[in-house]
């Protein structure tokens, strides 16, 4: 194929289309000339996940991609959030030949070649305006084993969030200390999504913060002064916000701080920049980087985000990857793709002044958060500890209890993850 952006037209290597490839008439000379039949359009099935930011880009580039491309049809499946990131790709690449993926599966992925390399499939040049042009480490989150598994086609990783408006009539800015946070706090204003998944990637934060990125040995999660401080100042915070919190994602925090007033402040959360944005809520969010702690310097969150990724199983790779080459570009991600919710992943869109005046300054003000943000593991199984780390920290916080016999609990997982892998 060509190295197009644009998607207009799938050129291969004889120069023919997909319409022009599927439907050629027999032109030798003296033959009567009969109108050729219809040709059978290449079809692509995608899966992604079930929100304003997940799905509606995928189904408007879709669109989009079919108006340039006549003979391609692709349509897009959704999944739930709890399902996007718990599901086995290797399950949903059975059904389908794109895939919108999280980055921990990429090993898991790598291992049973269960997606193709993008390598194979795009051009050089393109891949290396995609590393150039990252979100933080977004687009090295989807490269595993020297290969390039997924673009990422959207950056996130936990940011703050608040109502300016809330804030004015309390006579008060947005905290930009952990102990200015926990005065806020005291307060009843802070929210904070508790669920296992997003408990533990909290924890995550903390332990970068506090100065070790936790599973990069293979023994142990974290050492225990570091783990035990991050439990503390988690569970000392976990006191403060209503119970309600425990069984909230971000997107449940954010419809809460937007449809109610009863909220103030996120101190972190998966920033989506629909929030920001005139006519999406109810009201808007303003989103900016997060508090620093005493001794540190600003929370380091960790990095999340999405990939859009081609399943092995695809007999139709060369519209498959002009699709992915297309929705990854520079100006479809600027353009169609975050006008129809997308939140993207080339860094051209967070600077874009059009991204920003829409969105309150979201992209610009969280984008130094995204630069620092901690890449998770991605080993082959890794997950199975992402799956199940969570609700013994969730659990401490509601409860208390021991933080050493938490994480005793979160290294034998950990070291079992290792074996598997």
């Amino acid at each position: 194929m060509n190295g197009d952006p644009s998607g207009r037209g799938l050129a291969g290597t004889a120069g023919m289309g997909v319409r022009e490839r599927t439907q050629i008439a027999d032109s030798r000379p003296g033959k009567d000339q009969e109108e050729p039949m219809p040709a059978s359009p290449v079809e692509l099935r995608g899966v992604t996940w079930s929100h304003t930011r997940g799905y509606t880009p995928m189904a408007a580039t879709a669109q989009r991609f079919e108006e340039l491309n006549p003979g391609v049809r692709i349509n897009w499946d959704r999944r739930s959030l709890q399902a996007f990131a718990d599901q086995p790709i290797d399950q949903l690449a059975e059904a389908y030949d794109l895939l919108v993926i999280d980055h921990p599966w990429a090993g898991f992925a790598a291992a049973g070649n269960i997606i193709v390399p993008l390598d194979n499939c795009l051009p050089e040049a393109y891949l290396r305006d995609q590393a150039e042009h990252s979100v933080g480490r977004s687009h090295e989150s989807y490269c595993f084993g020297g290969k390039q598994w997924a673009l990422a086609i959207d950056a996130a990783t936990p940011v703050a969030s608040y109502r300016s408006d809330l804030l004015e009539t309390m006579g008060c800015g947005p905290p930009s200390s952990w102990d200015e946070l926990m005065a806020l706090a005291e307060a009843g204003v802070v929210a904070v999504p508790g669920i296992p998944q997003d408990t533990l990637m909290n924890f995550y934060m903390l332990c970068s913060t506090l100065g070790e990125d936790p599973c990069q040995r293979e023994g142990e999660v974290v050492s225990p002064d570091v783990g035990t401080s991050a439990l503390r100042l988690l569970r000392g915070l976990s006191q403060l916000v209503d119970s309600t919190c425990f069984d909230r994602n971000p997107i449940q925090i954010y419809e809460a701080m937007t449809q109610t007033d009863e909220i103030v402040y996120c101190p972190f959360a998966y920033g989506y920049s629909n929030y920001a944005q005139e006519g999406y809520a109810r009201t808007r969010l303003t989103f900016s980087d997060m508090v620093w702690i005493e001794g540190t310097d600003k929370c380091r969150s960790t990095l999340g985000g999405t990939g859009l990724a081609i399943s092995g199983r695809c007999r139709n790779r060369e519209a498959a990857a002009a699709y992915v080459q297309y929705v990854a570009a520079p100006d479809t991600q600027s353009g169609i793709y975050f006008r129809c919710g997308g939140q993207p992943g080339h860094r051209s869109a967070w600077l874009n002044k059009a991204t920003n005046e829409k969105s309150l300054d979201y992209f610009k003000n969280t984008l130094p958060a995204l630069d620092r943000a901690f890449l998770r593991p991605r080993y082959l199984g890794h997950m199975a500890f992402q799956d199940n780390a969570g609700s013994p920290i969730r659990e401490f916080l509601m409860r208390g209890g021991d933080e050493a016999g938490v994480l005793d609990h979160l290294n034998a997982l950990y070291v079992q993850s290792r074996q598997e892998s």
